[in-house]
């Protein structure tokens, strides 16, 4: 099984509600589930959508 560098954001919450993502397969996944599914993502996408404020509640 290949070892992907995955990146947590610097915004994260303490709580741990973040995500963490990874340019080498393009995908994100949930920090408190390191094991579980990923989301195939094209990661400059997304960085953009979230910096539009596009996620916000």
């Amino acid at each position: 099984m290949i070892n992907y560098k995955w990146q947590k954001s610097s915004y994260s919450h303490a709580n741990g509600n973040c995500i963490e993502l990874t340019t080498r397969l393009d995908a994100i996944r949930d920090s408190k589930d390191p094991y579980g599914p990923t989301l195939s993502v094209d990661v400059s996408t997304f960085v953009r959508a979230v910096q539009q404020g596009r996620f916000d509640r």
